[in-house]
């Protein structure tokens, strides 16, 4: 999403205050460990070895992070590209794991990110759909509520019966957007990058997102590097640098650091 598209999302939202202390993510010492290798034969000899002589590095992609982020609240995830702010939301979603610690999610997570991965080429966009719900938990009846729904959203027509592999991946993004924004999720996790097709589509799904937004006991979590959006919409900030959270507070306290001049 362009910082205008976030501009015009963000101006009909005022500041919202947390509705519960009830915490509905946490973060525990977790630390995401990546290891690094010379070439694919290197990482593949590396799942039977400790002792590869072919690796090349370690990174802590998040390092003993530990956070909690109560029901209703509106946090941005501030930090440079490399920071471990996706990482973090990766592990949110349950698309990725802890290498140590501890992430504790309690309710639904809609995640506006990466929205054209994990869909099986070989089966159609119908049927991709009651798979990604399955894997979400939903059963069959909230899933079918909400498969109408999403299918008219996303606006593919014919193609929505034909295989994934046919589709472009602009096609793909607007499947999975129309997927993650026809659940009524508990936690919203939204990534700065998101683009979904042409103009119009754009529009429709700044209007969709700011009715989800809007919602006081909807919790969010939104990845940004830009100052003016995170305080728009946000009223705390978690300030990532190398993977370990710097600062935890207020969210123009949390941009004042951020934009400080370096140690």
């Amino acid at each position: 999403m362009s910082f205008d598209a976030e501009e015009r999302l963000l101006e009909s939202l005022g500041p919202r205050v947390a509705v519960s202390d009830e915490p509905v993510v946490k973060f525990e010492h977790v630390t995401k460990t990546y290891k690094l290798y010379k070439n694919d034969r290197s990482r593949f000899l590396g799942l039977f070895s400790r002792n590869n002589k072919e690796l090349v590095g370690i990174v802590h992609a998040n390092n003993d992070l530990s956070f909690e982020i109560k029901k209703g609240e509106a946090v941005a995830l501030i930090g440079r590209n490399g920071a471990g702010k996706s990482t973090a939301l990766k592990m949110v979603t349950g698309v990725s794991y802890p290498t140590t610690g501890t992430v504790t999610v309690n309710g639904r997570v809609s995640a506006l990110l990466e929205l054209n991965a994990g869909f099986d080429g070989q089966l159609t966009g119908r049927e991709n759909l009651s798979l990604r719900s399955q894997v979400l938990g939903m059963s069959k009846k909230e899933y079918q509520e909400i498969e109408e729904r999403a299918i008219d959203f996303a606006e593919l027509g014919l193609y929505i019966d034909q295989p994934m592999k046919s589709y472009s991946s602009g096609m793909k993004a607007r499947l999975g957007f129309a997927f993650a924004a026809s659940i009524d999720p508990d936690i919203l996790v939204v990534d700065e990058a998101l683009s979904v097709g042409d103009k119009e589509f754009r529009k429709k799904c700044i209007n969709r997102m700011r009715e989800i937004m809007s919602n006081e006991n909807v919790t969010v979590l939104f990845v940004t590097h830009e100052s003016a959006a995170a305080q728009e919409f946000c009223t705390r900030g978690i300030v990532l640098s190398e993977g370990t959270k710097v600062f935890d507070g207020p969210i123009d306290d949390a941009v004042e650091y951020y934009e400080g001049p370096a140690d």
